[in-house]
C-alpha cells in the first residue's frame, strides 16, 4: 500500500496542543482567597473589648442626727464658762477635721466667748467602718494619748499648737475638739464628759 504522508495541518494542531498541555501542568493554582474566620454560628470571632470592673464602693457614713444644743446643752455650757454663747454664721474651715465630720453627715458646732473671743469647736461623725482605723493611726501619729477622757474602750488624744485639738474615739464614734481655750487635756475634760455623756451609745 504507498504511503500517504500525515497533512502538516494535523502536525501543527497537535503539537499545539501538546504545548499548551505542557504549560497548562506547569501553571500554579491561584490560592484561594483568604476571609475572615467565623464561628460554627456565623459569628465573627473578633474578641470582644474587655470592660473595666468597677470598685466596690465604701460603706457610707452613719448619719448623728443631734442638735447642737443636745451635744451640749445650754446648761452645761454655762456651767463650763457663763461667757460662751452661740457663734452665728459658723461654718468648718475647709481641710479641717470639723469639715471632713461634717461631710461625713456628722454634726459640727461652735460656740464664742462672748469677752475674749475664744471659740469652741465641737463636732461629731460616724465615720464609714473602713476609715476608723486610719483615724486613729493619724491621731497617735499627729497627737499625745492622754487618760483624761475616759478608760478604754474610750481612745483620747490631744494635741497642742495655735488652738489645743482633742480626738476621741468611742466605738464607732469620732469626737473631735478645738479651742484656743485648750492649753491642756484638763480644759476640755468638762465638756467631753458632757459629750460623751450625751451621745447615744455606740
Amino acid at each position: 500500500m504507498p504511503f500517504s504522508p500525515r497533512p502538516a495541518r494535523s502536525l501543527l494542531v497537535a503539537g499545539v496542543l501538546a504545548g499548551a498541555l505542557a504549560l497548562a501542568g506547569c501553571t500554579p493554582s491561584a490560592s484561594p482567597s483568604s476571609s475572615p474566620t467565623a464561628t460554627a454560628g456565623g459569628a465573627s470571632t473578633t474578641k470582644p473589648t474587655e470592660t473595666t470592673p468597677t470598685s466596690t464602693p465604701t460603706e457610707p457614713p452613719t448619719p448623728v442626727t443631734l442638735t447642737c444644743d443636745q451635744l451640749v446643752t445650754p446648761d452645761q455650757l454655762y456651767a463650763y464658762n457663763p461667757n460662751f454663747g452661740a457663734n452665728p454664721g459658723y461654718s468648718p474651715k475647709d481641710g479641717s477635721l470639723e469639715k471632713k465630720i461634717a461631710d461625713w453627715q456628722g454634726v459640727a458646732c461652735s460656740w464664742l466667748n462672748q469677752t475674749s473671743g475664744d471659740v469652741i469647736q465641737i463636732a461629731v461623725a460616724q465615720p464609714p467602718a473602713s476609715q476608723l482605723d486610719a483615724l486613729k493611726n493619724a491621731a497617735i501619729t499627729d497627737a499625745q494619748p492622754v487618760p483624761t477622757y475616759g478608760a478604754p474602750p474610750i481612745e483620747g488624744y490631744f494635741k497642742t499648737g495655735d488652738a489645743g485639738q482633742v480626738q476621741i474615739f468611742r466605738g464607732t464614734q469620732w469626737i473631735v475638739a478645738e479651742s484656743t481655750a485648750f492649753f491642756e487635756p484638763g480644759d476640755a475634760a468638762p465638756l467631753m464628759e458632757n459629750v460623751l455623756a450625751n451621745l447615744p451609745a455606740a
